[in-house]
């Protein structure tokens, strides 16, 4: 009895030892996924084609008095050396008068294709134009300059002065007011302060400036150019003065009249100065 008791007494023991507090399970943390960033693909910029510059090729525009070569293509025959007439036109085998004036010289080609294609001489042309002699931008310098001719325009040398320079300047008894062929008709220009500019084709006169005269007592006796507002005083100075047995109390002047005539007159150092006009300085009494 004894040992059953003491076996129910360390059974129980027993169990106690062996009942444990409950842990509580520790939830596992969730580990939130960490979303991958998207990447954003930068996109590669587009390199912008720099479109190359279209070099201007200067074709030359053709125009009255230029001298042209025509060849085409397998065509001998039809080759031909003109000059551009005063209509603007060329005459071309076949085709008769082509006008190319103010074209530049493929646009001229061009031209001359589409007659022969459409006159149904040829199905397929090749026209070249070449300038041979450039004359319709030229200008003529003709009277008293230093160097009379031809000389070209340009768009830095298209200014009467610059003409007129390019010709050596005015010789010193021309004018300072040119004449200017136009289109058939003469205009008056003067060179100081003024710009005008020439076009191909136009003749530049310089004419004989208004002169006087002046003899006698004077150190220096001849013609000289009658400047703006000029009075005897002044003309007597141009003629280097006078000399000393000269006296500015015995002026003669000698003037034409309306009607051709000369009329001599006595004349003070005011008195002004006209073209044509002479002047005589006559010896003192004493």
């Amino acid at each position: 009895m004894r040992y059953v008791l003491l076996g129910l007494l360390l059974w129980m023991l027993a169990g106690c030892a062996h009942q444990g507090v409950k842990a509580k399970p520790q939830q596992a943390e969730k580990a939130l996924p960490q979303q991958a960033e998207k990447a954003v693909p930068q996109q590669a910029e587009k390199a912008v084609p720099q479109q190359a510059e279209k070099a201007v090729q200067p074709f030359e525009k053709l125009g009255v008095g230029d001298a042209v070569r025509v060849t085409v293509f397998q065509q001998p025959d039809l080759t031909l050396e003109t000059r551009v007439d005063e209509k603007g036109s060329i005459l071309m085998p076949l085709v008769g008068n082509i006008k190319v004036a103010g074209l530049t010289t493929n646009a001229a080609a061009t031209q001359i294709a589409d007659a022969l294609k459409n006159g149904k001489y040829l199905n397929n042309p090749q026209v070249n134009v070449a300038l041979t002699t450039v004359r319709s931008r030229q200008v003529s310098v003709l009277g008293l300059v230093a160097k009379p001719g031809r000389y070209p325009l340009d768009e830095t040398s298209s200014q009467l002065a610059d003409v007129i320079a390019a010709a050596g300047g005015i010789l010193p008894t021309g004018s300072e007011t040119v004449l200017v062929s136009r289109d058939g008709k003469d205009q008056k220009v003067g060179l100081i302060g003024k710009n005008f500019p020439l076009k191909g084709g136009e003749t530049v006169y310089v004419d004989r400036a208004p002169m006087f005269y002046i003899y006698g007592e004077v150190t220096r006796a001849g013609a000289y150019k009658v400047e703006p507002n000029m009075s005897v005083m002044q003309a007597i100075a141009a003629g280097g003065g006078m000399t000393p047995r000269g006296s500015d109390r015995r002026l003669k002047l000698r003037r034409a009249t309306a009607d051709g005539k000369w009329v001599e007159t006595d004349v003070g150092l005011q008195e002004a100065i006209r073209p044509d006009d002479v002047i005589y300085v006559r010896e003192a009494l004493f």
